[in-house]
C-alpha cells in the first residue's frame, strides 16, 4: 500500500506540473486548460497508451503457432502467477530487451526484442519474462504506461511555451500569465522533473519486480544472468527508442547514451544482481566495503532505506 500511495502522489505531482506550465503560459485560464488537458490526458493513456507504445516500437502480436517456445512459457508463467494469458509481442530491434504495458490483467501485453530471443538462454529467457510478470500482477503496467504518456505531454507542452515565450506568444504578469524569461525557465525545469518523477516511480518497483519475478520462475539465477547480459548488451547497442518509454523496459534501454544515462529510470543492474543472488554489493567505485561510500552510494543507501 505504501509503494501505491508513493506513486500516486509522483503521477500528483507531473499533474500539477502540466498545470504550473499551463499556468505560466496563459493564467487561471491556462491552469484550467491544462488540468482538463491532464485529464484528458489520463484518461486517453488509461484505454490507449499501451496500443501508442507498441506501434512505436512496430511490435508485432504472435500466436502459439508462429513462437511455440516463447508462447509456452509465457503460458507457464501466468499459470504459476495465477493470471490470465497476456497477449505476447516481438519487438523487431536487435538489442535484448523487454516490457509489459496493458491497461489491467485481463489486458495485458509481454513485448520482448529479436535480440533477447536470440542472445539469451532458456532460463535467461524465463527470468526475464517472469520479471514482466511481476509488472502485471503488482499492477505496475499502467503505471507505466500513465507515466509515459503524462512525461511525454509534460515534454510537448513545455516545448510549445519554449517556442511561445521566445515569440512573444504569450500572456503577461498583469493577465495572470509569467514573463517570457520565467516561462523559458518552466519549458526546461518542467521535462527534468517528469524525468526525475519517472526515476522515482521506475526504481521503487524494479526491485520488488525482480523478487517476485524470481519466485514465478522458480529460481533467481535465470533473471540475475539475464540482467548482466542486459546490461553489458545495452550499454554496447543501446536501443533506437523514446525517453519517455524508458522506465517501461526491464533495463534502461537509454543506458549507452552518457547523458541521459545519468538520469536512470533503473536501478543500477549490478545492485538488482546482487540482491538477486543474496550478496552484499561493492561500492561503486569498485573498492572492498571497508572503503568509505561514494557521496552516490550515500544517496542510494538512504533511498533503499526509504523503500
Amino acid at each position: 500500500m505504501g509503494n501505491q500511495l508513493r506513486t500516486a502522489f509522483l503521477l500528483a505531482v507531473m499533474t500539477i506540473l502540466i498545470m504550473l506550465i499551463g499556468q505560466m503560459f496563459g493564467g487561471r485560464q491556462g491552469m484550467v486548460i491544462a488540468l482538463i488537458f491532464a485529464a484528458g490526458m489520463n484518461f486517453f493513456s488509461y484505454w490507449f497508451s499501451d496500443k501508442i507504445v507498441l506501434r512505436m516500437y512496430r511490435a508485432q502480436e504472435v500466436s502459439a503457432q508462429q513462437a511455440p517456445d516463447l508462447y509456452a512459457m509465457v503460458n507457464t508463467l501466468a499459470h504459476n502467477a495465477g493470471l490470465p494469458m497476456p497477449r505476447v509481442y516481438i519487438i523487431p530491434q536487435d538489442t535484448p530487451n523487454a516490457f509489459a504495458t496493458g491497461r489491467n490483467p485481463e489486458h495485458a501485453v509481454v513485448a520482448v526484442t529479436q535480440g533477447l530471443l536470440k542472445l539469451m538462454g532458456r532460463d535467461e529467457i524465463m527470468g526475464v519474462l517472469a520479471h514482466e510478470m511481476a509488472h502485471v500482477k503488482n499492477r505496475d503496467i499502467l503505471i507505466g504506461s500513465i507515466a509515459a504518456t503524462m512525461a511525454g505531454a509534460i515534454m510537448m507542452l513545455a516545448s510549445m511555451a519554449r517556442w511561445s515565450a521566445i515569440f512573444g506568444g504569450y500572456r503577461s504578469d498583469e493577465e495572470g500569465g509569467s514573463s517570457g524569461l520565467g516561462l523559458i525557465l518552466m519549458s526546461i525545469l518542467a521535462p527534468f522533473a517528469a524525468m526525475l518523477v519517472q526515476m522515482a516511480i521506475s526504481r521503487s518497483r524494479e526491485y520488488q519486480a525482480d523478487a517476485t519475478g524470481a519466485r514465478f520462475a522458480g529460481k533467481a539465477e535465470g533473471l540475475a544472468s539475464a540482467l548482466e547480459k542486459l546490461g553489458a548488451y545495452n550499454r554496447r547497442l543501446p536501443m533506437q527508442s523514446n525517453p519517455s518509454t524508458a522506465h517501461m523496459f526491464i533495463v534502461n534501454p537509454l543506458s549507452g547514451r552518457s547523458l541521459l544515462s545519468l538520469f536512470s529510470t533503473h536501478p543500477p543492474v549490478e545492485e538488482r544482481v546482487a540482491r538477486l543472488r543474496g550478496i552484499r554489493p561493492q561500492t561503486a567505485t569498485g573498492g572492498p566495503a571497508g572503503e568509505r561510500p561514494s557521496a552516490m552510494d550515500r544517496g542510494r543507501s538512504m533511498w533503499d532505506q526509504l523503500k
